[in-house]
């Protein structure tokens, strides 16, 4: 059964479209992996978020299928988070409302309060009536993710005024990947535990290096990369250490080692 997501402008989660979805657990039997989405926004109550909505109305815009479900590590109540696949967004909004009519079949006995729901089941004839009006947006280039991956120390301006050539190989970074990866390990460092936010402020706010467990360099070609279990979320400080010596980065674990051993500096 497809089902309607919504994604709240101001929420505790503050999850990214496309990327991860969190929710209570009283949703989890309606959000299993495989299961259709569609994308769902209420009405603006912030004009600070107008520009990043295609519409102030009650809409739908996008489509997507819930991937992995797993645990919120960050929940005390058993809430979870589901990883978004196949995410289509539209190029203009969908209304709730077509000639008047609802394009959601709205029970009789929950009239008064079908719209607070934040998950919520539909028919397969709903969300076919809600799609034959959607316009989706195709062909949509791969946004390019700046992560600081496999050489920590070269970032992104690698030009000093004169024209120069580049020989060598770039890898493909996604950023969808980057996405669901912060939405899983979070915007501290998994080393340290620093966090851009709270130390410098709303300037520094979703600032973050996303690290391939495994360096993309020796994939040896396309592979199938796990947010989960192939990507963490580690500073600035502590990536650059990870790949202080290019020949052999180090792992996680050796790199909280070091942060446990004593240094013995006076000061």
């Amino acid at each position: 059964m497809p089902v309607v997501i919504v994604e709240n402008d101001v929420s505790k989660w503050d999850d990214q479209s496309g990327s991860a979805y969190h929710f209570p657990k009283r949703y989890r039997a309606w959000l299993t992996s495989g299961t259709e989405v569609v994308y769902y926004k209420g009405s603006l109550r912030d004009k600070n978020y107008a520009s990043s909505r295609l519409s102030a109305a009650p809409h739908y815009f996008a489509i997507a299928r819930i991937g992995k479900v797993s645990l919120d590590p960050n929940s005390t109540k058993g809430d979870l988070y589901a990883q978004i696949e196949d995410f289509v967004p539209f190029n203009i909004p969908v209304p709730i409302k077509i000639d008047g009519t609802y394009l959601e079949t709205i029970p009789t006995k929950k009239l008064k309060n079908y719209w607070r729901n934040g998950v919520r089941p539909v028919s397969q004839d709903d969300y076919e009536a809600i799609l034959e009006h959607a316009n989706l947006v195709t062909g949509k280039p791969q946004e390019q993710s700046h992560d600081y991956d496999e050489d920590a120390f070269s970032f992104e301006s690698a030009y000093e005024g004169s024209k120069s050539s580049y020989f060598g190989t770039r890898y493909e970074r996604r950023a969808d990947l980057r996405k669901q990866a912060i939405a899983i390990h979070g915007l501290s460092c998994n080393a340290c535990g620093f966090n851009f936010e709270q130390v410098y402020g709303e300037h520094a706010k979703g600032l973050i290096h996303v690290h391939h467990v495994l360096p993309i360099s020796i994939f040896g070609g396309e592979k199938i990369v796990n947010p989960e279990t192939d990507l963490i979320t580690l500073c600035a400080n502590c990536h650059a250490v990870v790949h202080r010596r290019r020949e052999m980065a180090l792992s996680i674990e050796q790199l909280k080692d070091l942060l446990r051993t004593p240094k013995g500096i006076e000061h």
